[in-house]
């Protein structure tokens, strides 16, 4: 009998060519590739943000997928799911698309540098949104590697609001602590919106209490399996904290490029 491929599912807020915010852009793309011709099955989730041309980049539309509506609050969003092929690989990146979150013409703030005040529920709407995609798919990943302040909620949703799912039952997540990118917050109602289920206790919700750039990546670090750094200047407290955690692998940030330890990562949690 046939082992069957381990399954890594990427979840990430940017990843080239598509978006390239940060420098770990690229590195989420040859991630992919590399554990796609490692063997592994990959698949990779995304935002849609409306900076992303739908025609170069061949986006279509999966009807398979359609009609999930992420609640938050006792409001229903509707959840779009597009797809396309990564450029020079045979495997599939899905985007996350919804009208009033994703279709303006810029990311996080508008033309004038403002921070759109709805960035706390768009993070929880792709955060949610994508573990949604996943039981629609009904591909249960082995690990998942979240990338991005914007995937910091995704870690804690899988030990609690998703925590009886069969498809994450067996997955191990591995979270990078990138650079700070913003200076504001996420508003005071952020952790009332981000708890989505009754699972959520405060004591889940305290890395995220400051609602900042920082909070997201202590937040999706303190519930990870494994903890990587995606850039050479991360904030020093979030550097104190998670540069070494026991009965936690940490692998600092490699400018270098050598994605060989990513790779034994994978292997080693996926074999827990």
């Amino acid at each position: 009998m046939v082992a069957a491929k381990k399954r890594i599912l990427f979840i990430a807020s940017e990843m080239s060519p598509y978006l390239e915010e940060t420098e770990f852009s690229s590195m989420i793309n040859q991630l992919a590739i590399k554990s796609n011709d490692s063997g592994l099955e990959v698949r990779c989730i995304m935002p849609r943000f409306g900076v992303i041309n739908e025609r170069r980049h061949r986006l279509h539309e999966v009807v398979r997928l359609s009609g999930i509506n992420v609640s938050i609050d006792n409001d229903d969003y509707p959840l779009q799911i597009k797809v396309a092929s990564l450029p020079n690989a045979r495997l599939q990146v899905y985007f996350l698309e919804n009208e009033d979150f994703f279709k303006r013409k810029f990311v996080y703030h508008d033309e004038n540098e403002k921070w759109f005040d709805d960035n706390d529920l768009r993070t929880i709407f792709f955060c949610k949104g994508a573990l949604e995609t996943v039981k629609k798919f009904g591909w249960p990943p082995d690990i998942i590697h979240c990338s991005g302040w914007m995937t910091g909620l995704i870690p804690m949703y899988i030990k609690t609001a998703y925590k009886k799912e069969p498809v994450f039952s067996n997955s191990k997540v591995v979270f990078t602590i990138g650079q700070n990118t913003f200076k504001e917050k996420l508003g005071a109602k952020f952790l009332k919106l981000a708890t989505i289920h009754a699972n959520i206790k405060d004591k889940d919700l305290e890395p995220y209490k400051d609602a900042n750039n920082a909070a997201m990546f202590r937040g999706g670090a303190a519930n990870a399996d494994a903890i990587t750094f995606g850039a050479e200047k991360v904030d020093k407290k979030l550097m104190e904290e998670f540069g070494k955690v026991r009965g936690k692998k940490v692998l600092s940030f490699n400018p270098d490029g050598d994605l060989t330890d990513y790779l034994q990562l994978y292997t080693d949690l996926s074999a827990k």
